[in-house]
């Protein structure tokens, strides 16, 4: 930390005997900043990292609310059904949860690390849940979408629910299989890399992507669909005068 003396500048460098995540280290930077001289400036890789973790700390409720919100909505003007719109979001929440489970088993706790070639550090960057989470979620949107426009096709032609989820499957299951195992395979490529920020991402995003499509797009999705029946698709009175008119088709 450089501070300004009467005969100039000094430098004084300071080791942390914690990990650089902990919140005693954290707590140490801030209580620094506040009993050294004015001018003194506290920096370094461990106070860059605290100072983003907090900016993001602070922002990242908000930036969940803003995704997910503008997920739902956007759900709800294309298939005009509040409850499979909610469901489809939340439904999004497993994949992002499990990814997160895996980023903590693997390179948190350093499970599988000599496998993959990489010294464990003990903790996940600041910026990690932040952007993987935007990742995971737009990606498990495009595959919700691509499943339930095409169920929603079926709905508006039969009004049979059970036709709705079976055929959503029959025409979009295989679309969304295999751009899963394309991305999954690209993913997983990224494990192979040297550095640690791009090994993480490889792993992350594809064991995400691999979850969502394997399990969530093509077994939950579905099930939740026929379990609701007709309420899947309900929608209320006034929302038809509010919502614009959305419908799919094939030509």
């Amino acid at each position: 930390m450089p501070t300004q003396t009467s005969s100039g500048y000094a430098l004084v460098t300071a080791i942390p005997k914690q990990d650089p995540s902990s919140p005693a280290v954290g707590a140490t930077i801030d209580r620094l900043r506040a009993v050294l001289p004015a001018g003194t400036l506290t920096g370094g890789a461990v106070a860059e990292n605290h100072d983003l973790q907090a900016a993001l700390a602070a922002k990242t409720p908000l930036v969940i609310g803003v995704v997910m919100g503008l997920g739902f909505l956007l759900l709800l003007i294309a298939l005009q059904a509040p409850l499979i719109a909610a469901a489809g979001v939340l439904t999004n929440l497993l994949a992002v949860g499990a990814a997160f489970g895996v980023a903590k088993w693997i390179f948190q706790d350093g499970a599988l690390h000599s496998l993959l070639g990489f010294q464990p550090q003990g903790f996940l960057d600041a910026w990690g849940p932040v952007f993987f989470f935007a990742m995971i979620f737009a990606i498990s949107m495009d595959y919700t979408v691509f499943l339930l426009s095409s169920a929603k096709e079926h709905w508006d032609r039969t009004h049979d629910p059970r036709e709705a989820m079976i055929g959503g499957i029959a025409h979009s299951g295989r679309v969304i299989f295999a751009a899963a195992a394309v991305m999954v395979a690209v993913f997983f490529t990224f494990a192979l890399s040297g550095p640690l920020p791009p090994k993480e991402m490889g792993i992350i995003l594809g064991v995400a992507v691999l979850l969502d499509a394997a399990l969530i797009r093509l077994l939950l999705l579905p099930v939740l669909l026929r379990l609701m029946g007709k309420w899947a698709w309900y929608l209320p009175r006034w929302a038809h005068h509010v919502l614009p008119d959305v419908t799919f088709g094939h030509a």
